[in-house]
C-alpha cells in the first residue's frame, strides 16, 4: 500500500518554460527528477545546465517539489478486526519507516539537531494528552499539564541568563521560530512605532515576524564572518533617530554560525543617542544560545545587560524528539500582551493556544541528567571536532571556514546534488555547511571527508568543472580555488 507515483505529463517535464500550474493539477502528479531543476533569472528551466556555473540561480520551483511516494489513508475492510491484516500492514510500514530513519540518521550532518538522546524512561507518559495551554505560571482548569516541569526548565534558563525569578516571564515554545516571533512581538508592543533592525544573515523567522506584524524592517550588512557590521548598523539607526529601535542580535547565524557582538551593538546604540528606554534587543540563540555560556572568551548573554528577550531551540543542542524551544523575557514587558481567558480560568500571553506538555518533561529530564558540567563537556567536544573537520577539509584542498565561537564548518558546495542530499547538507549559493553536534563523531566526519574527496576527483577529472570560488562568502584566506590557492 506504499504507492509510487509514476504519473507524468508532458507539461510537467523539466524542458521549456515554467508555466503556471493548471487549476485541475493533481497533487499525486510528481516530477521524475528528485532534484529541483536549475532556474535561471529569466524563469526558464535548463536541464543541461552545469551546477558549477555561477550564473545559474538555484531556486525551488513552486509546485514541483512534491513527494514521489506517499502513504495512503484507506478505510478498514469489514473483516480487518478478525483477520488482523490492517494491524499487520501498519506494523510493516512503521518497521520499514524506522529502518529508513536509522539509515538517514547515519548521514545527518547539515542541520543543527542533536540526535544523541535516549528518553526510553519517558515512554510511560505517552499515553497521556499533556497540554500546557495558557500562562505557565497560572493554574488553569485543565489539569493534565506539566507546568511544574515547564517552570523548572524556565528557572534553569533564567539562572543561565542571569535574571531573577521575580523579574522574568517565559514559556516552552513549539519551536525556535515561535520564540523569535514572540520576542519581536514583545518589542513591537513595547515600541509600537519602532523599527526592526536585523542583519542580512539573520534567520528568516525574524523577517517573517516583520511581515506578520507589518513592521518596518531595515537589513544591516554583515562582515565576511557573517557577523553584523556594527558600523553599518550605526549609520542606519542614525537615519531613524526619531523612532525607537527593535534590534535582533544573532547568537549564531543560520549558515555561518557567526555571533553578533552584543556589547558592541549596545555601544553603537548609545553612541547614536538611543537611551535604554528607546531600544529593545531580542537575542536569537537558536543553537549557540545554549553553547555560548560554556565557551571561554565568549561574550555573555545576560539580562544584566539591557536586552529584552532571549530564545533558544530545545531540539537542537539539548536534543529532543520533537521541535520545541525556550523564550525568556522581562516580566515588566509582558503585561502589554497578557489577556484574561475565562474559558481557561487563566491568563495568556503566548502565541500558540495549546502547547505540547511533553516537551517540558523531555527538557527537564535532560537538564537534570547532564547539568551544567555535562553541557560544558559536550560543547568542548563539538568545538574540538569542528576544528578537526575544518583542518581535514583544508588539508584536502577544500576551502573552509570556522568562526571562533562556532561549531558550524562552512566549505565549498559539492557539485553533485545527490551527494548533498545523501549527507543532508544545508547549502546557500556556493557554500555548504556541516553543523558539528554532540552526536557527530570523528569516524562520521572521516567518512564524510573521504567520500567528498573521492567524489571531487570524479567531478574535476576532465577539467571542465572547477571548485567553487567562495572568497566572497568566507574571505580570500579561507578560499582554496585556483585564484586564491
Amino acid at each position: 500500500m506504499v504507492r509510487s507515483n509514476d504519473v507524468m505529463t508532458d507539461e510537467l517535464s523539466i524542458a521549456g518554460a515554467v508555466e503556471q500550474l493548471p487549476k485541475d493539477f493533481h497533487l499525486k502528479s510528481v516530477i521524475k527528477d528528485p532534484v529541483p531543476p536549475i532556474v535561471e533569472n529569466n524563469g526558464s528551466v535548463n536541464a543541461e545546465a552545469n551546477m558549477s556555473e555561477a550564473k545559474h540561480k538555484r531556486d525551488i520551483v513552486l509546485g514541483r517539489n512534491i513527494h514521489t511516494t506517499c502513504l495512503e489513508v484507506t478505510e478498514p475492510d469489514a473483516d480487518d478486526e478478525i483477520t488482523g491484516d490492517r494491524e499487520a500492514y501498519m506494523a510493516g510500514v512503521l518497521a520499514k519507516y524506522r529502518k529508513s530513519l536509522i539509515e538517514r540518521t547515519k548521514h545527518h550532518l547539515g542541520y543543527p539537531y542533536n540526535l544523541d538522546f535516549d528518553y526510553g524512561s519517558l515512554a510511560q507518559l505517552q499515553h497521556f494528552s499533556i497540554n500546557n495551554l495558557g500562562d505557565p505560571f497560572i493554574e488553569s482548569n485543565y489539569g493534565v499539564h506539566s507546568r511544574q516541569f515547564e517552570v523548572g526548565v524556565l528557572d534553569w534558563f533564567a539562572r543561565l541568563w542571569e535574571i531573577e525569578k521575580d523579574e522574568y516571564w517565559g514559556y516552552i515554545t513549539n519551536c525556535g521560530t515561535e520564540g523569535n516571533l514572540h520576542g519581536i512581538l514583545v518589542g513591537r508592543e513595547v515600541f509600537p512605532d519602532g523599527i526592526l533592525y536585523a542583519s542580512r544573515e539573520t534567520h528568516y523567522s525574524i523577517f517573517k515576524a516583520a511581515r506578520m506584524y507589518r513592521m518596518e524592517c531595515v537589513k544591516i550588512d554583515t562582515l565576511c564572518s557573517g557577523e553584523i557590521d556594527c558600523d553599518d548598523f550605526k549609520a542606519k539607526i542614525l537615519l531613524n533617530k526619531d523612532k525607537p529601535a527593535i534590534v535582533n542580535v544573532n547568537i549564531g547565524t543560520t549558515v555561518k554560525g557567526a555571533v553578533d557582538d552584543i556589547d558592541l551593538v549596545i555601544k553603537k546604540l548609545e553612541e547614536a543617542g538611543f537611551s535604554q528606554d528607546r531600544f529593545y534587543i531580542h537575542c536569537d540563540g537558536a543553537l549557540f544560545g545554549l553553547m555560548m555560556p560554556f565557551v571561554k572568551r565568549a561574550p555573555k548573554v545576560s539580562f544584566k545587560k539591557p536586552i529584552g528577550s532571549v530564545s533558544v531551540s530545545g531540539h537542537k543542542f539539548v536534543g529532543c524528539p520533537m521541535p520545541c524551544g525556550v523564550l525568556i523575557t522581562r516580566l515588566e514587558h509582558i503585561n502589554a500582551l497578557s489577556r484574561n481567558v475565562e474559558y481557561l480560568a487563566s491568563r495568556d500571553a503566548t502565541i500558540m493556544g495549546s502547547r505540547n506538555g511533553h516537551a517540558p518533561i523531555f527538557l527537564w529530564y535532560t537538564l537534570n541528567r547532564k547539568g551544567y558540567r555535562g553541557f560544558q563537556k559536550e560543547v568542548q567536544k563539538c568545538l574540538r571536532n569542528a576544528h578537526y573537520l575544518k583542518d581535514r577539509l583544508r588539508e584536502a584542498g577544500i576551502g573552509a571556514m570556522l568562526n571562533e565561537l562556532s561549531s558550524t564548518v562552512v566549505f565549498e558546495r559539492p557539485h553533485d546534488e545527490e551527494f548533498t542530499r545523501r549527507w543532508q547538507l544545508a547549502c546557500q549559493g556556493n557554500i555548504a555547511h556541516v553543523v558539528v553536534m554532540p552526536n557527530i563523531t570523528i569516524e562520521k566526519l572521516d567518512k564524510f571527508v573521504d567520500e567528498l574527496v573521492q567524489n571531487r576527483a570524479t567531478w574535476f577529472e576532465d577539467g571542465k568543472c572547477k571548485p567553487h570560488c567562495i572568497a566572497s562568502d568566507v574571505g580570500e584566506k579561507n578560499c582554496l580555488c585556483a585564484l586564491h590557492k
